[in-house]
């Protein structure tokens, strides 16, 4: 019973990483690619035939096997993160967010965009 349960919920963790991969297609503040490395990691846990299909995305799939096989963001994912990231924390330090909320979320980013930043691109 809890390897069932355990399954059903690396597929609802895969569903929801790829529902927010789709809602950073359209939305520039959220990063797609982290997401869909998610659902391929959650899918893979949970739902081979939602893995393969994710791997055989002609969008999604390069992205997946490039970081599978190389451990490599591509260049532009990277610019395109760190400047959401930077615009994110500009826009709470305009909306004069309190200084715990900017330093918590600005570790946070930094600690972000200094692991992507630490990978190879191509």
């Amino acid at each position: 019973m809890t390897v069932r349960s355990g399954k059903t919920g690396f597929r609802v963790l895969a569903y929801i990483s790829i529902g927010l991969a789709a809602i950073g297609v359209v939305l520039p503040l959220l990063p797609t690619t982290p997401f869909v490395l998610l659902a391929a990691f959650f899918a893979s846990k949970g739902s081979p035939a939602f893995a393969s299909w994710l791997e055989e995305h002609p969008s999604f799939g390069p992205a997946i096997r490039d970081w599978r096989r190389n451990r490599v963001i591509p260049l532009r994912a990277k610019v395109l993160a760190c400047g959401m990231m930077l615009l994110s924390w500009g826009i709470l330090f305009a909306m004069g967010a309190a200084t715990v909320v900017l330093a918590i979320s600005g570790t946070f980013l930094a600690g972000v965009a200094s692991y992507l930043l630490t990978r190879p691109s191509y």
